[in-house]
């Protein structure tokens, strides 16, 4: 039986890691992207649309007839400046997707919703699990709490499951985020890098790692109905980022806190607990955050 997989936000930095992981594994890729459609090895059509186009996307689910669909389309970056499009976007947009495939005569085998690991907030019961309390701290979090609530409506109809990523990073993310910023400069051998919060510490994993998972997810008919956090377990501080990418490049910088960038509800400490996907789903394999900084340094 053919296996074709609708990749929402397949434009995104993700998107394109999830689809050359899935093309190597035998699946038919369609892509829906809301930017000028881009050609991706291994990806069969790749759809222009707003995912707020709620007509539209219901006409192109039926003509796709996905097997499987991984909903990566989002506005992930926490500092987007439009409240209004986090919302939209991240909840409605979401909504008109499950809509829309609810209304297929012939369901997908899997629905899965990338959350995020930002809706547990502030924490201090160390790693975090899925059933710990969410407790979001911004927009950006409480639009992906608001969207898991919401999918409830359509787990009678969907097997919809909901992987929460905690931080991930690699070639080609940009450098609006933490570490591809820390590596560009790097990379410039810049004599100072201007950050917010230096108080913090995040659980990293690599994008590589993070689309295995994500496809094991779909792959997983058990998985239907259930969370699962996506994390390494390990979390690593802002110093330690930075005096690790300077070992491997030789070069040193001053790191100065520019007030403009400082977050108010920045959120200090974020680890995960990866023991429900290790046994449920299995072992993913393991990117140590030094060869993942090594390979966006080179």
């Amino acid at each position: 039986m053919s296996k074709r997989v609708l990749v929402t936000g397949i434009g995104g930095f993700a998107g394109s890691y999830v689809s050359a992981d899935l093309a190597a594994h035998g699946y038919e890729i369609v892509g829906l992207t809301s930017s000028t459609p881009i050609e991706l090895a291994g990806v069969t059509k790749v759809f222009q649309i707003n995912l707020l186009d709620a007509d539209g996307l219901k006409r192109l689910t039926e003509q796709i007839r996905p097997t499987h669909v991984i909903h990566l389309a989002a506005i992930s970056f926490v500092g987007h400046g439009n409240v209004g499009e986090i919302y939209d976007t991240n909840i409605m947009g979401t909504r008109n997707l499950l809509s829309a495939l609810a209304a297929l005569p012939d369901k997908p085998q899997s629905v899965l919703l990338t959350s995020s690991a930002n809706i547990y907030g502030n924490s201090d019961m160390g790693f975090l699990s899925e059933t710990d309390a969410v407790n979001p701290a911004n927009d950006y979090a409480v639009s992906k709490v608001a969207m898991e609530y919401m999918a409830r409506q359509f787990q009678d109809i969907l097997n919809i499951v909901i992987a929460r990523p905690f931080n991930y990073t690699g070639v080609g993310q940009s450098t609006r985020f933490l570490v591809p910023k820390i590596v560009e400069h790097f990379r410039a051998r810049s004599s100072f890098i201007e950050l917010g919060n230096t108080d913090v510490a995040r659980d990293f994993s690599d994008v590589r790692m993070v689309t295995q998972a994500l496809r094991a997810l779909i792959e997983t008919s058990a998985a239907a109905g259930q969370i699962y956090n996506i994390c390494s377990g390990r979390p690593y501080s802002l110093e330690y980022i930075i005096d690790t990418c300077a070992q491997i490049t030789g070069h040193r910088m001053e790191v100065k806190v520019n007030p403009a960038f400082v977050r108010q509800n920045e959120i200090k400490l974020l680890a995960g607990n990866p023991e429900k996907f290790r046994k449920e789903i299995g072992q993913f394999d393991d990117y140590p955050f030094e060869r993942t900084l090594e390979w966006m340094l080179t």
